[in-house]
């Protein structure tokens, strides 16, 4: 049930015909309490969607309600009217919950520069309303998704209480997080400083390490509520680990559902002298369109790698860089290392490692590779 595993929740994904295809495009996800505590992270994106702006003035004390979400349409680029849209939608959904609207998260995504068809989309929440459960998790996660092909959701429970989250993205994967909508929630009992710390860790070292295309959307939301209906208040080194296992869940998804994709790549920079230098270097490489093209044609291209690590600001030694992927050593020091023959690159997972000898630090990076699929699905994205 994802998001309804925790208790205190309940949520529904209903069509309201914001899609061309009928599909479910409205969800809405409420805390019932008995606390409604909540924490978000945005988009970095400068360009930001009106219910960004709207969530963030939300989200400032720290409480939140309920969360209304829409796909078919990102009400980004909108003007002062998408602004307007945005608050009549939190508006609207305050008033059938019966709770205040600034009390009510608002998320949007799909195609940017449009108003949303309102009618629509009013009548759509009415019926989410009407349709919530405690069962609803399934049908939120379906409404959310755009370019997605499966839904998806995380959960995990244990020692009195569970943590339950859904996801939608596909492409324009890339910190600061993705074109993704993000809901977690939560029914340990937890105050909305821990709650607000454990996410921004959590979004740090996943969904902000999956880097698909490169670009930055402008929706981009990730919303933590805790309703503590279990009655449990966890350690809160606890709670970050659990935490942070939902949301890597999730942001894996997200890259083995990338648009187009055939291969999903991780790339593991180790003996780095810094985190940040280890999470630069992965970064440069998971950008790098010849090393992603070169994956899509099982080219163990190792040069591709390295010249990308070249453009880092990252402290290492060009004569003591080593890279192997999926367990072949084909660099050494700087250098021809194994021969590139026997790397396997058709199985779906890649793994790329690359030593920089020059610390102690690692991070991970995930990708995925540049297809014919991508380019021809987002080629025909808006037509």
């Amino acid at each position: 049930m994802s998001i309804t595993t925790a208790r205190g929740f309940r949520s529904s994904g209903v069509a309201a015909g914001l899609k061309s295809t009928g599909k479910p495009d409205v969800a809405v996800v409420v805390n019932d309490g008995p606390d409604r505590h909540a924490a978000a992270v945005f988009t970095a994106n400068r360009v930001a969607a009106a219910p960004v702006h709207w969530s963030r003035q939300v989200i400032g004390d720290g409480r939140a309600d309920a969360v209304v979400l829409n796909s078919g349409g990102a009400n980004a680029c909108t003007g002062p009217e998408g602004f307007q849209d945005t608050h009549a939608t939190a508006e609207h959904a305050a008033d059938l919950l019966g709770v205040s609207g600034t009390d009510v998260l608002v998320c949007s995504t799909g195609l940017i520069g449009l108003r949303l068809p309102m009618e629509r989309l009013l009548s759509g929440i009415r019926d989410a309303v009407g349709a919530l459960s405690a069962d609803g998790g399934p049908a939120a996660a379906e409404a959310i998704m755009t370019t997605d092909s499966v839904a998806k959701t995380a959960e995990m429970t244990g020692g009195g209480y569970a943590v339950g989250g859904m996801a939608k993205g596909a492409g324009m994967l890339a910190p600061g997080l993705a074109t993704m909508l993000v809901v977690i929630t939560t029914d340990a009992v937890l105050p909305q400083d821990t709650l607000d710390g454990a996410l921004r860790e959590a979004v740090r070292t996943t969904f902000n390490r999956a880097d698909s295309d490169g670009c930055m959307s402008t929706n981009d939301t990730v919303i933590l509520m805790a309703s503590g209906a279990s009655e449990t208040t966890p350690e809160p080194a606890e709670f970050q680990e659990r935490l942070r296992a939902v949301c890597a869940d999730l942001a894996r998804q997200l890259i083995a559902d990338a648009e187009g994709a055939a291969h999903d790549i991780a790339i593991e920079v180790v003996n780095a002298a810094s985190e940040e230098d280890a999470e630069e270097v992965g970064r440069a490489v998971a950008r790098s369109n010849l090393f992603k093209a070169a994956i899509f044609g099982q080219d163990p291209n190792w040069g591709r790698v390295l010249s990308a690590v070249g453009t880092t600001g990252a402290r290492f030694e060009a004569d003591q860089l080593d890279v192997s992927m999926n367990g072949v050593q084909i660099c050494r020091s700087g250098g021809i290392g194994e021969d590139r023959d026997l790397v396997d690159l058709a199985p779906r997972e890649v793994r790329v490692v690359i030593d920089l000898h020059a610390g102690a630090e690692t991070a991970t990076i995930w990708t995925n590779d540049l297809t014919h699929d991508y380019v021809h699905e987002n080629s025909a994205y808006s037509s």
